[in-house]
């Protein structure tokens, strides 16, 4: 319980300062698959010359990473997919990285949409006080809402990026791939319509 309530200080510390009002670029990416659209909405946090592997080393011990920065990323899907062969239905989710220490990367796709700012940062400025922010410390308390938690391969990038990128290809034959970039690391599956 402690070191949850210092690292709880520890991002209101950093909510509070400066860094905290220049806000992370917000990416918006869209697939349509069978006449269906699938988005995803995150935050890009920039490496700024540190190194991912560093940056991942200091996540809580579950391991597990918001995929973007700030608000919640979030997926939204017109139609019941197939993510790395596992089912996801039409709807609006969070997604988190699992990023262990050793072993595949995972994609965790959770049905709870996030915690709104000013629950977490009394000082929330007025206009981001009700945006919805992903469950950093306390993931744990939401992991049984899980719907999906799709193994990712590991690829090299075709460009190493700054700033953190979800991609989602263009779909052939009604399939496509998302794909997540920072640095020199990339993590990919596929996505389909369900049924297909």
């Amino acid at each position: 319980m402690r070191v949850r309530r210092l690292s709880t200080i520890a991002v209101l510390v950093l909510a509070a300062s400066p860094a905290f009002a220049q806000r992370a670029p917000r990416e918006t990416v869209t697939a349509t698959l069978n006449g269906k659209k699938v988005v995803v909405e995150y935050g890009r946090p920039a490496l700024k010359g540190r190194a991912v592997k560093d940056l991942l080393a200091q996540l809580p011990a579950n391991r597990v990473w918001r995929a973007g920065v700030d608000q919640a990323t979030t997926l939204t899907t017109e139609t019941d997919l197939l993510i790395g062969g596992k089912k996801v239905p039409a709807g609006k989710y969070t997604l988190y990285l699992h990023a262990p220490e050793s072993g595949a990367y995972e994609l965790l796709v959770n049905r709870d949409l996030g915690v709104p700012l000013k629950t977490i940062f009394a000082a929330a400025p007025a206009d981001r006080a009700d945006l919805l922010w992903p469950h950093i410390d306390d993931y744990p308390t939401i992991q049984d809402k899980e719907v999906a938690r799709i193994p990712l391969k590991s690829v090299a990038p075709a460009t190493p990026q700054d700033l953190f990128l979800v991609g989602m290809d263009p779909a052939t034959g009604g399939a496509s791939a998302i794909t997540l970039t920072w640095g020199d690391q990339s993590w990919t599956t596929d996505i389909r319509p369900a049924g297909k």
